[in-house]
């Protein structure tokens, strides 16, 4: 092939990949015109200037608001002043012209917006933060937290130590289907195979759905499936930490260096001994780091999933929380810090350790 037809394919190229950074600069546009409509809208206007709650959603809102985000963004992509053209790098940051300011005052308008939106729904008021009658009901759970009631230290003791046996069996149930299905889920390996990436997409599809239901949520179906208990717990954190170990691990296999694979690939080598020979010395260390790094977190998890039948300290702490007992709470409260210092502390230094 010549010089001539290897620069027309280069062309042809870029400007494949101009266009689809074009379109991608688009949708953006088109997103954070109805983003912003909605908020000065519903939000802002009814907020601040009607002070009454907005209408409900309805197909003639709906239409509202998509045909005017539509417009905005269509608008500003078409003035070449866009936000999206700012983000994907198709105005020039060097640039003095009217389109790269108004791109970058639009993204500030955005964010101010955003940041007006959050304290107005979530009502945040210094107020009722520094009043007085909240300050003193405040204190005495303070001071009652504070000094803890020891007659019940065994109890707490014993509870503490489920919790950990509940985080470490789930830790260690998670550890064999995680290690499997990040292969899977990593796109440097099943990318030559058809059949591979369309499993690929759904492993990836369940995995970040799995990841996006709380531990919380997966303890109260478990509990009814189940029965309230550690057992339930540990199935709870087992599910949420396969979906979490899939994605670190197969990130990690994604950012593994390619001269070794295509070394063990030259010599003729399967895939599956590729991947063994090749992939899986690379990742063992960064995967026991993270395996630690999930048993610690499985451990403040396992404290929270308590508080809705999933054993442990945390269901322990429900039940003297329920009953107002802040002297109780207190020590678990104090024993709970302790354990998640020492976890902390351990577990740095076994990943210090292996690296």
């Amino acid at each position: 092939m010549n010089t001539s037809a290897l620069l027309q394919q280069q062309r042809e190229r870029k400007l494949r990949e101009r266009t689809k950074t074009v379109w991608k600069a688009l949708a953006v546009d088109i997103f954070l015109g109805c983003y912003v409509i909605i908020l000065i809208h519903r939000m802002l206007w009814y907020s601040v200037v009607w002070d009454t709650a907005p209408p409900a959603f309805s197909v003639v809102w709906y239409v509202f608001y998509g045909g005017v985000g539509v417009a905005l963004g269509l608008t500003m992509n078409m003035l070449h002043a866009s936000p999206g053209r700012k983000i994907f790098g198709l105005i020039e940051q060097e640039s003095p012209t009217w389109k790269h300011a108004a791109a970058l005052h639009s993204l500030w308008i955005i964010g101010l917006l955003t940041v007006i939106t959050g304290w107005i729904l979530t009502k945040i008021s210094l107020v009722d933060l520094f009043a007085k009658q909240g300050m003193d009901g405040a204190g005495r759970i303070f001071t009652a937290l504070f000094t803890p009631e020891f007659s019940i230290f065994g109890d707490v003791v014993f509870a503490t130590i489920e919790t950990i046996y509940l985080a470490l069996m789930a830790t260690l149930v998670a550890l064999p289907a995680s290690f499997v299905l990040s292969f899977f889920c990593a796109r440097n390996i099943v990318r030559s195979h058809k059949g591979l990436r369309i499993l690929y997409a759904i492993l990836r599809f369940v995995a970040n759905l799995t990841r996006s239901i709380e531990p919380l949520i997966w303890a109260i179906v478990f509990s009814v499936w189940v029965g309230i208990g550690p057992f339930a717990g540990m199935l709870a954190l087992s599910v949420h930490t396969i979906a979490s170990l899939v994605k670190q691990y197969s990130e990690q296999i994604e950012d593994i260096e390619v001269g070794t694979v295509e070394a063990i690939e030259t010599t003729g080598a399967a895939p599956l001994q590729v991947v063994w020979y090749a992939v899986v010395p690379q990742i063992i260390l960064p995967f026991l780091s993270i395996t630690i790094y999930r048993w610690d977190i499985n451990v403040r998890m396992a404290t929270v999933i308590g508080l809705v039948g999933g054993g442990g300290i945390g269901t322990l702490l429900v039940q003297y929380q329920g009953l107002a007992r802040w002297h109780e709470v207190g020590l678990i409260v104090l024993v709970v810090a302790a354990v998640v210092w020492v976890m902390d502390y351990l577990t740095a230094k076994i990943r210090d350790a292996i690296r």
